[in-house]
């Protein structure tokens, strides 16, 4: 005669698995698409092709996107639009 073990954990292990398997899905999956490019961080560009968004600006006077607090502490000048501006010789905009 076969001999039965029983146990409550087991009772209990079996109705958890036995609800864990017949639970409907919460609600139909949302498709996951892509953000616009126009959304996409550093797809913002200007027509020398700095990045804002980034903290870069076009400076005439070093012919390169740079990023205006860097380049102050860096030259000396005072952070300011105008003194940015001065330095780099860009005109007003």
């Amino acid at each position: 005669m076969p001999m039965r073990v029983t146990c409550p954990f087991s009772a209990l292990l079996f109705c958890c698995v036995a609800a864990c398997a017949t639970q409907a899905p919460v609600g139909p999956a949302k498709p996951q698409t892509p953000a616009p490019a126009a959304n996409m961080p550093g797809s913002d560009r200007d027509a020398n092709g700095c990045i804002p968004s980034a903290g870069y600006a076009w400076c005439t006077r070093t012919r390169q996107c740079v990023r205006p607090g860097e380049l102050a502490q860096k030259q000396g000048f005072k952070l300011t639009l105008e003194s940015f501006d001065g330095y780099c010789a860009n005109p007003e905009q």
